[in-house]
């Protein structure tokens, strides 16, 4: 359905431009987000690739087993139904100790594959478990110590202090992440309730 808005929307807009007289401005701006588009890719994809590279040689190096064991208690009672030997387990930690350090695009391949796991186990598999459902929460509210991504982008539009907004955005996060995962919760225990 957005698909026809957006086309709609690109229609209308190049034909209002040509009945106006104003072909010109459609072309440059055509050429000119093309352009800020490329770069954009490129700079989230060296900022992508690097971060999944680091992640990966932590993993290597053993340093997600300690990071896992470092979450694992505040991950145990957030939840409780997920073993903490499993790959699902690890997979989780792994995303948020990602989404910690901003850097959400390198999080997102254990995240997929902690939902792969989580299903695994699932025995209705037509419906998200209770952990599914706090797991997606977390990854939406995404908690940051260190936005890496956002500071990358302000960097590269040339911002002064790329990071000065770490202490906003780990304020923000906490907000957005406590708020949620009570939602979450109550609406769980209101759904067992009945």
């Amino acid at each position: 359905m957005i698909n026809y808005v957006w086309g709609f929307l690109i229609i209308i807009s190049v034909i209002c431009a040509i009945v106006t007289g104003n072909g010109q401005g459609v072309s440059s701006g055509l050429m000119n987000g093309a352009e800020k588009a490329t770069k954009l890719l490129i700079t989230l994809f060296g900022v992508i690739v690097f971060w999944s590279g680091i992640m990966k040689v932590a993993e290597k190096s053993g340093l997600t087993g300690k990071l896992v064991k470092l979450l694992s208690p505040i991950l145990r009672k957030i939840f409780p139904d997920v073993d903490e030997s499993s790959n699902a387990f690890q997979a989780m930690a792994l995303n948020i100790s990602a989404n910690l350090i901003g850097i959400g695009n390198a999080a997102t391949p254990f995240g997929l594959k902690a939902m792969a796991e989580l299903q695994k186990n699932n025995l209705r598999k037509d419906t998200a478990t209770d952990s599914m459902v706090i797991f997606v929460v977390m990854n939406t509210a995404s908690m940051q110590l260190i936005p890496a991504t956002i500071g990358f982008l302000r960097d590269s539009y040339g911002s002064k202090e790329p990071f000065s907004i770490i202490p906003c955005v780990i304020i923000c996060s906490f907000c957005a992440l406590c708020v949620a995962l009570l939602l979450a919760k109550g609406l769980n225990r209101v759904k067992s309730w009945k």
